[in-house]
């Protein structure tokens, strides 16, 4: 029994002394005082297919040392698009909750690299108000989609229809990051060469 009850002990010791790691899509950014807040990855085991629909969102600083951050993130609500039910999955900031909306596809346009013309250079979300439809880029599926929403949902900020950038962090102090990698510039750093 005293054996066991050493190892336990040493085990929780050891447990200790290292941090944890969490990954998610940022949806607010507050650069002046280091503050993040994303929504957490369900399925963190699987990168290639990440689901942002932890809640409550996580708040976190940014590491006290400049050196152990990557590029800062672009946040954004966007967080997925439900091609089986034709919507779109936002962050809702006044509610702190997800929110299914309902969209029609104009188009939806598969294997779009990072490096294409169409996304290159631009700014997601594009915004056509004469025809009302909204792009969005989703980078981790390469895919590029323009589609449209029900009229008082079209006033919504720019944020709510960009797809925020996912990063993935090391932390001891749940509420601080001690390291910081922006995984989606990194992704597409790799993929524009």
């Amino acid at each position: 029994m005293r054996i066991a009850t050493i190892v336990i002990l040493a085990a929780l010791a050891a447990c200790s002394r290292f941090g944890h790691v969490n990954q998610g899509q940022v949806v607010e950014y507050q650069p002046r005082e280091g503050i993040i807040t994303l929504v957490a990855d369900s399925n963190y085991r699987d990168p290639a297919h990440p689901r942002f629909d932890v809640l409550p969102p996580v708040t976190i600083r940014t590491p006290a040392d400049p050196q152990e951050m990557g590029q800062a993130p672009q946040p954004g609500k966007l967080l997925a698009f439900d091609a089986a039910r034709r919507a779109m999955v936002i962050f809702d900031a006044a509610t702190r909750s997800l929110r299914m909306v309902p969209c029609t596809i104009v188009s939806e346009q598969d294997h779009v690299s990072p490096s294409d013309p169409r996304v290159r250079k631009a700014k997601f979300p594009l915004r056509d108000r004469a025809k009302g439809t909204i792009t969005a880029y989703f980078a981790a599926d390469q895919k590029l989609v323009e589609f449209t929403v029900a009229e008082p949902l079209r006033n919504l900020a720019d944020d709510t229809w960009k797809v925020g950038d996912e990063i993935r962090y090391y932390y001891k102090d749940p509420a601080r990051a001690l390291r910081l990698m922006n995984v989606t510039k990194a992704e597409l750093s790799e993929g524009g060469k």
